[in-house]
């Protein structure tokens, strides 16, 4: 079968009208910049490879430097003094465990996990996938005085993983990202309780109450739609100092607080009030209406959203990889490297990580399965779930975090030696998974990686051929569904790419359901009833193509003539037009819109399942052949 070629890709086919500010989606672009840090990171592991090795003191004196802060001057003085290690470690690292924390709130709002059944298969995958990496580790050293390090050996490190998993990620599917972070956001939320109860000193109870009250109060200020960012900062700064005075490990409360910033999409009428916001801005541009108009567009984004974006980039490619300098400095001598590969520190981190995550995660997902009667199943081909298990050996950060807690002088520089060997032996390990799945016949390879777990269905209301706008055979594996805006310059855009695409492929219906952003598109209303009312005379196709063909003629003369030139029934269309008769049907079409939480223009749904990035020709005809396998897995079953 003939596919749509790729003249029409671009780069621009990924603007909204009216956007909620999800294309590209906070989850793509929260993949897309753990996969790109993955290089920042490398490169401040190798920074430091060559540091420890040219000049090992200074590496060590410039790390060991004190810093403080303090308030106040002699004895009534009261701050922090640490080393600059530790405020890496501790300090730094709270961000980036916060940033962990939002996505995992964000998944469990909006994404993947919002459907609850789905959240117990992660969670055993990344329980099984610590114990198991712990039971090795415990095993090689037990009797060796070393066993106190399996901490060492458990948690997945985020970038590395999916920046392995972008490396090869035209041989793997896109859901198996998804399964990754989740597991990998399990593994950050135990190894912080790990360390807060296995690798904390001695707990002073007064100072931990306090970092419980403030935690607590940001549960009740999130709770009640606070959202002065500066009340946060400063209750969360206050309990890492109290954290740290308690002899918890403080990065503890990034994730806490991360947990607790709530995600929601844009609600339309939220966009509504910040369109008619810069509306009066534009009328008025005085400072006091600029002000309400950008804190008008601030409140219709999450909180969750807004902070990802904020801190995000600066998590993956500052402050992890700003971590590696500090922990990855491993002076590298023939000698030392024999000894640490017979050292039982070295092998249990390496074995953990190699062979216990797999094993532990494919058998886990196996079983979870087998047990569950299917009710539990990975969203991905067991295949896919192996090269998952394989890109999740990688322990980095929290690894190397634990090593330092656990360990020091010729012990760390071998669990040091262990941790990083780990992360060549999982991208060795993943590439040789996806090379042999590679040269599987193409339905077994097909079966292997996507599987045949159903997906999370978006659209709230279901196609019904009787009553929706279909073009193309009414009964065809792959349904497109586009919520448009004829007015909307960008649905514009998208036209010719839809119209190539349903000519490349025999077998796509496409949908089109209607959503007139009249706070922005003052014309696109009784367009939509023109079209309507085309479509009573059955001509609503050839209508909404002139529409679309003609965005800037929409006037009602414009629509008179645009209905004699298709034959119509001019005073039927008049009247029709005249008394409103279409929009009973788009007001429900907006209805299904709010349901399935669409509040910009075009958005596209294939086979029931948002497609959240660009929408030229390239990316719409990936997610339509990743439909049509499912379906035709489906099909067999």
């Amino acid at each position: 079968m003939s596919e749509p070629s790729s003249a029409s890709s671009g780069s621009g086919y990924t603007d909204q009208t009216a956007t909620d500010s999800e294309t590209p989606s906070p989850w793509r672009r929260f993949l897309r910049t753990e996969t790109g840090s993955a290089a920042v990171l490398l490169a401040g592991v190798l920074a430091a490879f060559v540091w420890a090795n040219i000049g090992p003191a200074s590496y060590e004196t410039f790390w060991q430097t004190r810093f403080s802060l303090r308030i106040g001057s002699g004895g009534g003085a009261h701050g922090v003094s640490l080393e600059l290690r530790s405020w890496v470690n501790s300090g730094l690292m709270t961000v980036f465990f916060f940033v962990v924390g939002l996505e995992a709130r964000r998944e469990f709002d909006m994404g993947e996990l919002r459907e609850r059944r789905r959240v117990a298969l992660p969670v055993i995958a990344g329980l099984s996938g610590m114990l198991v990496p712990i039971a090795i580790y415990l095993a090689i050293n037990a009797g060796h005085g070393s066993e106190h390090g399996w901490g060492a050996a458990m948690s997945t490190d985020t970038a590395f993983a999916l920046g392995t998993l972008a490396l090869l990620g035209a041989r793997l599917p896109a859901g198996l990202r998804a399964f990754v972070l989740s597991i990998a956001v399990v593994d950050d939320f135990v190894a912080l309780a790990v360390i807060a109860v296995a690798y904390s000193g001695h707990v002073r109870p007064t100072a931990l109450l306090v970092a419980v009250g403030t935690v607590a109060a940001i549960f009740a200020l999130s709770a009640l739609r606070v959202r002065q960012g500066l009340v946060y900062a400063a209750l969360t700064a206050v309990g890492w100092v109290a954290l740290l005075k308690s002899g918890v490990d403080p990065v503890v409360i990034g994730l806490a607080v991360g947990l607790l910033t709530y995600a929601y999409p844009a609600a339309r009428g939220d966009l509504e009030r910040a369109s008619g916001l810069f509306r009066r801005f534009r009328e008025q541009p005085t400072p006091e209406f600029e002000r309400s108009a950008r804190l008008g567009l601030a409140s219709a984004i999450s909180p969750n959203e807004r902070l990802q974006r904020m801190y995000h980039p600066w998590s993956s490619y500052v402050i992890v990889p700003l971590f590696a300098l500090a922990n990855a400095g491993i002076r590298l001598s023939p000698g030392e490297l024999s000894r640490a590969f017979t050292s039982p520190v070295t092998l249990g981190i390496l074995c953990g990580f190699v062979a216990g995550k797999p094993v532990a995660i494919l058998g886990a997902s196996w079983l979870a399965s087998r047990f569950s009667g299917g009710r539990l199943r990975a969203p991905v081909g067991w295949g896919a779930v192996a090269a998952g298990g394989t890109s999740a050996g990688v322990g980095f950060t929290v690894s190397l975090l634990i090593a330092t807690l656990a360990f020091d002088d010729v012990r760390l520089e071998e669990a040091k030696i262990g941790t990083v060997s780990g992360v060549l032996a999982s991208f060795v390990t993943t590439w040789a998974v996806t090379t042999v799945i590679g040269l599987l016949p193409r339905q077994r390879r097909n079966r292997a990686l996507l599987g045949t777990t159903e997906a999370v269905i978006d659209l709230a209301v279901p196609v019904d051929p009787d009553r929706d706008k279909v073009r193309g055979p009414r009964e065809a594996p792959v349904t497109m569904v586009e919520y448009g805006d004829f007015e909307c310059p960008y649905c514009g855009q998208a036209e010719p790419v839809i119209r190539a695409l349903l000519a490349g492929f025999g077998d796509v219906r496409y949908v089109w359901r209607h959503l007139p952003l009249t706070d922005v598109h003052p014309l696109a209303q009784v367009a939509a009833e023109a079209a309507e009312a085309a479509a009573n005379q059955g001509a609503f196709w050839p209508m909404h193509d002139l529409l679309l063909d003609h965005q800037g003629e929409l006037r009602p003369a414009d629509l008179h003539r645009y209905a004699a030139e298709l034959g119509l029934d001019l005073e039927r269309f008049e009247h029709d037009v005249r008394k409103h008769r279409g929009a009973g049907r788009i007001a429900e079409d907006v209805d299904s819109a709010d349901l399935s939480g669409v509040s910009g223009t075009p958005t596209f749904f294939i086979n029931g399942r948002r497609h959240r990035g660009a929408y030229d020709i390239d990316h719409l005809s990936a997610a339509v052949r990743a439909a049509r396998q499912r379906a035709s897995l489906a099909r067999r079953d």
